[in-house]
């Protein structure tokens, strides 16, 4: 697990997947003056979201942060993304273009090592990187609990995946 101390920055970075934890958290530190802005990844729908029959993880981050922060404090960037990686890449973009030079990440404890690498890798020296880990408790007592065993046992197979691939 990764968990960097906390540094006012640019802007946090709401990835894919998980809006009940990664929006509620970008919520939490803009409110605590952490960040003036929130980079939300546009992130690839789902068969049933392009039905209307589920609403897009998109959409779920999108009416979190609308109903927490003002408006002017968000901005979507990139179109169905579907990878980590994809969303570094879209974040340096976006980094060149802002000339932005700080990023808070709030990511999952198991995730937040692949995260940290990733973006490292596509970023390079080019902004300072704060992942931070929600629920960092989580990872006391992994083993005990269906959800964060299943969780550990899919971010040990990515992140060998990222190590080949990336």
């Amino acid at each position: 697990m990764v968990n960097a101390p906390l540094a006012k920055s640019d802007a946090i970075v709401v990835l894919g997947g998980d809006p009940n934890s990664r929006a509620v958290e970008a919520v939490r530190l803009y409110r605590s003056g952490w960040a003036p802005l929130i980079l939300v990844m546009g992130t690839k729908l789902r068969a049933t979201d392009r039905l209307g029959i589920t609403m897009s993880q998109g959409e779920m981050t999108r009416r979190i942060l609308t109903n927490a922060v003002p408006p002017d404090a968000i901005q979507v960037r990139g179109t169905n993304l579907e990878t980590t990686f994809a969303e570094a890449l879209t974040v340096r973009e976006w980094l060149k273009e802002s000339g932005a030079t700080s990023l808070i990440i709030p990511t999952g404890p198991f995730h937040s090592r692949r995260v940290r690498r990733v973006f490292h890798k596509a970023l390079g020296s080019s902004a300072r990187l704060t992942v931070r880990s929600i629920y960092p408790e989580e990872c006391q007592t992994w083993w005990q609990h269906e959800n964060t065993l299943i969780d550990f046992q899919n971010e040990i197979v990515k992140f060998a995946y990222y190590l080949v691939a990336h």
